[in-house]
């Protein structure tokens, strides 16, 4: 009778009525005071969402989650005249190549009206740039290029400035991509000069090397720990892999080593992005040399993908590994990080029509998925990372996203509103069974992805939001 009474009272006083929805939904984002960054074209896109979208928990989700970045998670300033921004993962004060591209990619599309929020996301390109220079092995930086951090005992090639040196492919697609859309969004060039040239070139040259036709090359990584998914076996090398054209990435998007260092679906980022590094290098006018070999290369990698990435199941056909050695062994699964298998049409490296990939898609969300969970709560994909029955977010909206059903589309939505355990946000992973046991409560990139899910079916497909 008192919430009746209040709600009632609420008609006639917006006062009233907006505290009973905050009583509904408590205010869990920043303070305003407390944000590092605004931008007036996010807020506009929120204030929108919450006017538009009736489902007012997904418009309090959206109103937490999309800003996230930014609310929490950005340092900008100028360095040398130029921008320069360093982007944390939310509770781990580290810069991830991926990450902080990832985090970024979602504001992309109203760079066009906010002069402001362009020269941040330039100024991720920026530090991205340095950080490749310092080290093109390492997947997470500081913004102190003289701090040492934890894993300084690491038997690699550590240096100050650098938080971890797991070799992983999609650390260098990552920024390319981001790159690239940028590129799209602006027609800047300004971020690509010399230093963004020489890294393209590096990146280049990295992908070679771990092709492995001549040598092992230089990358080694192990580590005194009782996770056997945080180290390599053969002296730091990886298990051996047969040089067919592939690149080895020694860990997964995950952080996690390899089982087989052809990693599929990090190989297939880096034919797009290859091919994306060429594209940009012809449009500055750079070293038409370098754009061939990036051209050459993404073809050599695309050939063995289709030679030895697809695999004959006696259940689904036709259908992409996870990871290979060139040998005639394989793995089939799939990680919630990106790049995954589900997440490729996403990521521009196939359509969501090729077969192959649908034959795999069936393969993926069943349980020959070794790391497929349904429970009570949800169903989606985990991986080693964080243990058995862990659903990740990030799969789950990889999924919608590579979606053109909509029964499927809004069950995902509907998983995911239901996931965040009364905080307001989404998570790392959570339960199978129970959303409020999850993992890491500060999680800026599922927190950022799941806003671009909602704004894109907002735009696309509103009538799900209801």
């Amino acid at each position: 009778m008192q919430k009746a009474s209040i709600l009632t009272a609420g008609l006639l006083s917006g006062r009233l009525l907006s505290l009973a929805a905050e009583t509904e939904f408590p205010v869990v984002r920043r303070p305003p005071a407390l944000r590092h960054f605004t931008s007036k074209a996010v807020e506009n896109a929120i204030s929108e969402f919450n006017a538009k979208v009736k489902n007012k928990e997904l418009a309090w989700l959206f109103s937490n989650c999309f800003p996230n970045t930014l609310d929490t998670t950005v340092t900008y300033e100028e360095s040398e005249g130029k921008p320069d921004t360093y982007v944390i993962t939310g509770d781990i004060d580290a810069m991830w190549l991926r990450d902080s591209s990832a985090q970024v990619w979602s504001y992309l599309t109203f760079l066009r009206r906010d002069k402001p929020l362009r020269d941040l996301v330039a100024g991720v390109i920026n530090r991205q740039v340095k950080n490749i220079l310092k080290d093109p092995y390492a997947n997470a930086f500081y913004n102190d290029p003289a701090r040492i951090g934890e894993w300084k005992d690491d038997m690699t090639t550590m240096q100050p400035g650098i938080h971890e040196r797991k070799w992983e492919i999609d650390s260098l697609c990552y920024p390319i991509r981001l790159s690239y859309r940028y590129w799209q969004q602006t027609k800047d060039t300004s971020p690509f000069d010399e230093n963004w040239q020489e890294s393209m070139k590096l990146i280049l040259r990295t992908f070679k090397e771990q092709q492995r036709k001549d040598n092992d090359g230089p990358y080694r990584f192990q580590r005194n720990t009782i996770w056997a998914n945080d180290n390599l076996p053969m002296q730091g090398l990886g298990y051996p892999v047969k040089p067919v054209g592939l690149i080895c990435s020694a860990f997964r998007p995950s952080d996690d080593a390899t089982l087989f260092s052809f990693l599929v679906p990090s190989n297939f980022f880096a034919v797009v992005s290859l091919r994306q590094a060429a594209e940009l290098f012809r449009l500055i006018k750079a070293d038409e040399k370098v754009a061939l070999e990036m051209e050459a290369l993404a073809l050599e990698v695309r050939q063995a993908l289709h030679k030895y990435a697809i695999i004959n199941h006696e259940k689904y056909g036709k259908v992409y590994a996870y990871e290979v050695n060139g040998m005639g062994s394989f793995n089939l699964m799939d990680d919630a990080n990106i790049p995954s298998l589900l997440a490729l049409p996403y990521l521009g490296a196939i359509s969501m029509t090729d077969p192959v990939y649908l034959n795999t898609r069936k393969m993926l969300h069943s349980e020959d998925n070794p790391f497929f969970y349904k429970g009570q709560a949800a169903e989606g994909i985990g991986g080693p990372h964080v243990g058995k029955n862990m659903i990740w977010p990030i799969s789950i909206i990889a999924r919608a996203l590579t979606s053109t059903d909509d029964t499927e589309i809004k069950r995902c939505i509907q998983m995911l509103q239901k996931s965040h355990g009364d905080t307001g946000f989404m998570h790392e992973s959570f339960n199978k069974d129970d959303v409020k046991q999850f993992t890491r409560p500060w999680f800026a990139w599922a927190n950022t992805l799941f806003g671009e899910l909602l704004w894109k079916t907002y735009q696309e497909r509103p009538h799900l939001l209801t």
